[in-house]
């Protein structure tokens, strides 16, 4: 297909490109709460389950969300529109599953090393990642003024200090010392990882496609990429031993893997509206939530003397004070017709319309697309991915963890709070677009 010449790409009005905004930063923050949720069930690797087997069993979680929940909300047509008008973006999809696969398993060790309250603001230095690949790849920040600027970089680097005292943190008294450095760079590698996924993130949303488009066929490269990654390490025989010798705590990880997708999709319209530089260090609001579980829930500190919780809650406070910073930097009309300008060049590189671009730019759908609609395979996919709950809840046992039930309710709570809220506001605003 030849490269189709455009030339306008913009939102319809000043007014919905500042209600954009806001939907991105609410989904920003909606998915913070979610991902913070989701680490809670690696603290079973203290149990002695394998990191590896951990992971996988997250992921197998992961896969059946990311089919089920699009199938229900849109329907599979509408994944099935998007990869024929963008099929390119299929490879770039897999590729970002791969990278997650890999940083995900690396944060279980960094949570058996460190511990969940200190690991989380480690890996989230993918933030810093995000801010400059959003800058060279995508225009964002460019002609933001000095302000916005300042406000975005600023809330980077009071986020960098709180991380490094978080580290320093982790470094005093939890336990070998090397075990220590080795959750560190664990939970700093994985922050590598994530920061360069999210290239593939904003190059489809500037192509137009829908984020539970995306999320669809990213799920193939995470269970490919976890499937190699387990049987490399453990070897089949004795990987199959471990899974069925975990069947009674499976429930609580597959749980968590449908839980960090809802985060997931959260992040994913957040990077789709206020992009990378920003959506990526409002999501990493997620620390605080993994602060709270770690310790009202978990019991992490506890015992420990008055300095390290000072260090642990100070270091997490510095690190909200940047991503308030960069919450109210939002793009002016200047940077946004630079966003407008990568838009174009993807547009044009990949022989995709400008009218079809523009539409999901401003969150709508084209008046000659098919309204999304859910057929015989849709509710296939969500009856045998809730069948597959269903039969590994039965199986399921509490797990013997050190937890506090009334802390969990009330952080569960606000879970769903925030996934009322947030989902109303995006169906209200773009129809999930």
């Amino acid at each position: 297909m030849p490269p189709v010449a455009n030339t306008q790409i913009g939102y319809a009005t000043e007014s919905r490109a500042k209600k954009l905004q806001l939907l991105g930063i609410l989904s920003g923050f909606a998915a913070g709460a979610w991902l913070g949720a989701a680490e809670a069930p690696t603290k079973l690797v203290s149990i002695g389950i394998s990191p590896m087997v951990i992971s996988l069993i997250m992921v197998i979680g992961v896969f059946l969300a990311r089919w089920s929940l699009p199938a229900l909300i849109l329907g599979t047509s509408s994944v099935r529109a998007d990869v024929l008008r963008a099929p390119h973006l299929v490879i770039w999809a897999l590729l970002a599953g791969c990278l997650w696969a890999v940083a995900n398993t690396l944060t279980i060790f960094a949570i058996r090393d460190i511990g969940l309250s200190i690991a989380f603001p480690l890996w989230n230095s993918n933030s810093l990642l995000g801010i400059l690949w959003g800058f060279l790849f995508f225009n964002e920040l460019r002609q933001a003024g000095w302000r916005r600027l300042a406000g975005v970089l600023g809330g980077a680097l009071v986020m960098c200090a709180g991380a490094t005292l978080l580290a320093i943190a982790s470094s005093s008294g939890h336990g070998p010392a090397a075990h220590s450095l080795n959750g560190v760079w664990a939970a700093l590698g994985a922050g590598i990882l994530w920061g360069t996924m999210y290239i593939p993130y904003r190059k489809a949303y500037l192509t137009g496609m829908n984020p539970l488009s995306f999320v669809t066929f990213f799920s193939f490269g995470e269970l490919g990429m976890m499937t190699l990654l387990s049987v490399s390490s453990l070897g089949l025989a004795p990987l199959w031993q471990e899974l069925l010798g975990a069947r009674s705590v499976i429930f609580w990880l597959i749980l968590g893997g449908f839980v960090w997708v809802i985060g997931d999709i959260f992040q994913q319209f957040a990077a789709k509206y206020v992009g990378i530089s920003r959506g990526i260090p409002l999501s990493n609001s997620n620390q605080l939530w993994g602060l709270l579980w770690g310790i009202f829930v978990f019991g992490e500190l506890h015992g420990r003397n008055s300095s390290i919780y000072l260090e642990v809650i100070g270091g997490s406070l510095l690190m909200m004070l940047g991503v308030g910073a960069i919450a109210f930097s939002s793009a002016t009309g200047q940077e946004q017709t630079r966003w407008k300008e990568a838009a174009i060049r993807e547009s044009d590189r990949y022989g995709v319309a400008a009218d079809f671009v523009e539409a999901r730019m401003d969150g709508r759908q084209l008046v000659t697309e098919a309204k999304p609609s859910r057929g015989a395979l849709d509710w296939l996919l969500v009856v045998f991915a809730t069948s597959v709950f269903v039969i590994f809840a039965a199986m399921a046992r509490v797990p013997q963890l050190s937890l506090h039930w009334g802390p969990a309710a009330l952080l569960t709570a606000a879970l769903f709070l925030l996934l009322i809220i947030c989902g109303l506001a995006l169906w209200r605003t773009t129809r999930f677009h």
